[in-house]
This record gives C-alpha cells, structure tokens and sequence, in this order.
C-alpha cells in the first residue's frame, strides 16, 4: 500500500460510511485513479475531499487526501495527495471507495439518496404494512424499491419474498427518511 494512504482500524472509521464505488485502474502515469461510481451522478465523489479506501470483505481501511478529480467517460477520475506514479496508483485497483454519509450535499426537496431509504418501513395508503426496503434498482428509466417481507414456501417455511415497487410519484406519496417511512399507492396482492 502506498505510504499516502493512511491506515485506519475498523473502531477508528466515521459509523456512517456509504461505499460509492471502486478504484478500476489506474489513469495515466502520474498517480491518478480512475474510479468506478456505483451511482450515475458522481457529484460526491466529486465534493469530497478525503476518500476511506477498503479491500472487499475487510473492516479497516486506507484515508486518502483527493488533491482533484473530475468526471470522465462515466468515471470519476482523481490525484490523491502523496501517490506518486502509475504503480502508485495500480496497488490500490480493486479497492473499494467509502465517503461518510454526513459528506453528502443536502438533496433537492423530493430528491433522496438511496442510502437512506434502505431500510425503511413501507405501508400502502390503507395503512397495510407491505415490508421494508432492501434495496433499489435502477431500470434506467426510474428506480424501483426492493421491498422484503416474510412469507412462507409451498411447505410452509418462512422466507423472505419481494415485491418490487416503481419509485415515481404516481405510486409514492410519501417519504419520510427521518422517520424512516415510504407510503405508497400498491396493494400487498401486486
């Protein structure tokens, strides 16, 4: 690892990093990365000045200074301070990239980041809870909630089933990320 990159322990890193991507390669011969965002809209990765670097799997990470980046060819290129050359910058592919959550610009009224509707309690308008959002696709024309709730199989064991749930206003009347509620227009027969 390149002596830029500070090494943390898992007790030391901030409680609310959120991976937004990974490092793919390396960009040129001067230490730059070329990173892969998770999101279209790299505008975080962009506005944060100090990136947690972390191998898959692993707790601990590596603190980087980011000197600049910008967009380029639907990646986020970057110099971060102190890496120096092409290998530099080759030793850290692979890694992925976390910024805390806290990091993040505040949202447009009726914009939200993912992140923070991943686990909310989702209740249609007849007040029927319907599950809670484990994750969200992007179809490319809108996103859509994974909502999980138990079920059971043909035997009658428990399982988790899905229901997929477009993320557009027509469907979504209400979003309430503090209280870490979605209600919705669907019925739980969808």
């Amino acid at each position: 690892m390149p002596s830029a990159c500070t090494p943390m322990a898992a007790n030391d890193l901030p409680d609310d990093l959120v991976e937004l991507g990974y490092v793919a390669e390396a960009h040129g011969i001067r230490g730059w990365l070329k990173v892969q965002p998770h999101a279209a809209d790299g505008a975080v990765l962009l506005g944060a000045g100090r990136w947690w670097l972390r191998r898959p799997g692993e707790r601990d990470a590596y603190v980087v200074e980011i000197a600049r980046s910008r967009e380029h060819s639907g990646s986020i290129v970057a110099q971060p301070k102190g890496i120096e050359g092409r290998d530099a910058a080759e030793a850290l592919k692979g890694l992925q990239v976390w910024v805390p959550r806290s990091a993040f610009p505040v949202p447009q009224e009726d914009e939200f980041y993912w992140v923070d509707l991943i686990g909310a309690q989702v209740t249609n308008l007849q007040g029927e809870a319907l599950g809670k959002v484990s994750g969200l696709l992007d179809n490319g024309a809108h996103a859509v909630l994974r909502v999980t709730y138990p079920a059971t199989d043909r035997r009658g064991a428990p399982q988790d089933a899905e229901r997929l749930i477009p993320f557009v206003a027509q469907y979504v009347h209400e979003v309430d990320t503090a209280g870490g509620r979605i209600v919705v227009d669907w019925g739980r027969d969808y």
